[in-house]
């Protein structure tokens, strides 16, 4: 009767435990539902990005937005606008009135991490600063 008693006691308690450990997922833990978007953003003047970053940020986009970039709501914002595509940025400002002058002072600019569970490599040049801030949206503006 002892020994029943015992294992009776003993599978619910593993019957116990092992719902324990999976209400969080039954219930919906956020960081498990969605692909991460987690970016490591740099700026550098040149024109390439294997000049040392001058600055350099992290966003995170999903499950929540967070990181060291000044704008990290707008940014986010814009990376879902083009769909992670930071190629198509540019297209975001299209049709806004772009005043810069027409110095040639390269800023370098690069993106490392994942976006939507995907790996992102990105790297692009821009003629100045403020076609950089022009044409990369939110993103680069930091």
């Amino acid at each position: 009767m002892r020994k029943t008693a015992r294992r009776t006691a003993g599978v619910a308690a593993l019957a116990f435990a092992l719902l324990g450990s999976t209400a969080g997922i039954a219930h919906g833990e956020p960081a498990s539902l969605y692909a991460p978007s987690a970016l490591v953003l740099t700026t550098a003047h040149g024109e390439n990005g294997a000049t040392s970053p001058e600055r350099a940020v992290t966003l995170t986009c999903t499950p929540g937005t967070t990181g060291t970039h000044p704008s990290a709501d707008g940014a986010c914002a814009a990376l879902a606008q083009v769909e992670g595509e930071f190629g198509s940025l540019s297209e975001i400002s299209r049709g806004q009135p772009l005043f810069c002058t027409r110095e040639y002072n390269p800023v370098t600019v690069t993106a490392q991490g994942v976006w939507q569970g995907e790996r992102v490599s990105y790297e692009h040049t821009f003629a100045n600063e403020c076609i950089k801030n022009a044409e990369g949206a939110a993103v680069f503006e930091f």
